[in-house]
């Protein structure tokens, strides 16, 4: 007896049994019986440059009088619900799959045809009028679809996601700089006692870093901008209409609002996928600046009592289920892990980067899950940084002049006046005897009191 919650359907390998409600066919079938491995899947973001693709390649195929308008105008609607998300839940396959992703791309393939069908009085799963191959996929490769995925759908996250928020970060940070431009405190290096600085100098340089890393990221938008479409299966553009490529682009570009341009050499766009590992490496740059910036923040406010701290953090939720009352740095602890994430999503990276053998990179599926990842989790946290942790960052600043009285290194403003050798000495013996430096000083009578007082401003030393 047929089971009536399947459907048969056949590709090139045989029958496969098609579960009856699926808009996907044989070939997706087999492969989600292929791949079960770990239940992660392409992001939505991926699906929605598919989506796009699809439709920018029926709509230039109409107008170029290779596809008849009845069936472009179907592949095109159904291309544009799978751009807009409709059909996310259709897109079933693991990234543990085919190097090229090709299973991927039947997977978009077949859910439009059978939607395209649907929408032309036929049936879902039958392979006319449309068909997934020759109608959805005409002028295509998996090999120059996947690739153009990546690179849409990277560039979508990094405008409207990622650089937004790295840019209220920056400007968060800067206005903590002059907030604290007046706050000085003890500098630090090698985790000890180091000459003063201004709190607001330290928030300088975490600005910066944050400015620096997105001027990193734009730099990698040139190549991420060359889009592998028009080269099909090794570069070539077999099977593909001449005005196939420059077409598309400028349809995506309609779509998208970005900037892209046809790949100024195909086989370096489909055997190589240098311009992926360049935008990683950016944000492994990054992920290495928010973890800094985060680690410094839990530094300078350890405490409350017995540790340094010099600035409060927002409290955001009780810190832990024994100790009452205890509050933890748990924003900047989420950053550090975003940032580990990121920093082992460039090494999987690189290795895929690794893997394009002759005309082909074939680890394509692993590197564009990984780094929609980075785009995506670095954005979030980056909002939540911000909003939850730097905003709200206040001094301390009685512990600060605590702090900045007891240091040692207030002896390195003496060394050009009594020299290095009797600096240490007085270093030493406050140290020794828990005065400060200042009250050694003045006992020894080394300078005026005048010199002195000018001398050892932690102001002047900033």
């Amino acid at each position: 007896m047929p089971n009536s919650a399947y459907r048969v359907e056949s590709d090139s390998m045989g029958e496969m049994q098609v579960p009856a409600d699926a808009y996907w066919g044989a070939q997706t079938q087999r492969a989600w019986l292929n791949f079960p491995v770990s239940g992660l899947r392409l992001p939505s973001s991926f699906i929605r440059a598919l989506g796009m693709i699809k439709l920018a390649a029926v709509q230039v195929n109409v107008e170029l009088g290779l596809l008849d308008r009845e069936r472009g105008n179907a592949i095109a609607k159904a291309a544009s619900e799978v751009s807009r998300g409709e059909f996310d839940e259709q897109f079933i396959l693991d990234i543990f799959q085919t190097g090229s992703g090709t299973s991927t791309n039947m997977n978009a393939n077949e859910v439009i045809a059978s939607r395209a069908n649907e929408l032309l009085g036929g049936k879902i799963g039958s392979r006319a009028p449309v068909h997934p191959n020759d109608h959805v996929n005409m002028g295509q490769s998996s090999n120059d679809v996947i690739p153009s995925c990546i690179h849409i759908s990277a560039m979508e996250g990094l405008r409207n996601n990622l650089l937004p928020a790295l840019e209220t970060l920056r400007g968060e940070l800067f206005q903590k700089d002059t907030e604290f431009e007046e706050v000085v405190k003890i500098g630090r290096t090698h985790m000890q006692d180091a000459t003063p600085v201004r709190l607001g100098q330290e928030f300088s340089g975490y600005a910066s870093m944050i400015d620096h890393g997105i001027n990193r990221i734009k730099n990698t938008q040139e190549h991420l901008a060359e889009l592998a479409i028009g080269g099909t299966a090794v570069g070539t553009g077999i099977n593909t209409h001449p005005e196939f490529a420059r077409r598309v682009v400028e349809n995506l570009n309609e779509m998208t609002g970005l900037a892209f341009e046809e790949a100024h050499n195909h086989f370096e766009a489909q055997g190589a996928k240098d311009a992926v590992v360049e935008l990683s490496g950016a944000l492994k740059t990054l992920a290495v600046s928010l973890m800094k910036i985060a680690n410094d923040i839990r530094f300078l406010g350890c405490g409350p009592r017995c540790g340094i701290s010099e600035i409060q953090i927002p409290a955001v939720q009780p810190g832990s289920s024994i100790m009452p009352g205890k509050v933890n740095p748990v924003i900047a602890e989420s950053v550090c892990q975003v940032a580990a994430q990121v920093i082992g999503n460039d090494a999987t990276i690189a290795i895929c980067g690794l893997m394009g053998h002759l005309e082909l990179n074939v680890m394509m599926p692993v590197m564009a899950y990984n780094i929609l990842q980075s785009i995506e989790i670095l954005a979030r946290v980056t909002r939540i940084f911000s909003e939850k942790c730097i905003a709200g960052i206040q001094v301390n600043e009685r512990r600060i002049e605590e702090l900045i009285d007891q240091s040692l290194a207030l002896c390195t403003a003496l060394s050009p006046y009594i020299g290095y050798d009797e600096a240490s000495a007085i270093a030493k013996e406050a140290y020794r005897t828990g005065k400060t430096i200042s009250q050694i000083a003045h006992e020894k009578k080394i300078l005026t009191e005048e010199e002195l007082k000018e001398i050892l401003d932690p102001r002047r030393m900033t």
